[in-house]
């Protein structure tokens, strides 16, 4: 009899985090959670594939907020550097 254990989608992504997020290596994260290397490398290799370039909605939302802050901190910078020539300038 060989069965085939299944993990949750929940388990196997705390075990890529374990090397993707907290540096495990794959043999030392495989090893505590008691599955194989082999498995833990796929599961890591297929996570980093889906994951590459791709931005979770969170993630494009917060993007869109600090560009939008830069922006504006940018602008501010432009303005403050134009009255402070201003005003040294006039001070003499």
């Amino acid at each position: 009899m060989n069965h085939k254990r299944q993990f949750t989608p929940e388990f196997k992504k705390e075990a890529v985090a374990l090397v993707t997020e907290q540096g495990y290596t794959i043999a030392r994260a495989a090893a505590s959670l008691g599955i194989s290397n082999k498995t833990l490398h796929t599961w890591v290799s297929l996570a980093r594939e889906q994951s590459n370039g791709v931005l979770s909605e969170d993630e494009r939302a917060e993007l869109k907020r600090l560009q939008k802050e830069n922006k504006e901190l940018r602008t501010e910078k432009e303005i403050l550097k134009k009255a402070s020539a201003f005003f040294a300038k006039h001070m003499w």
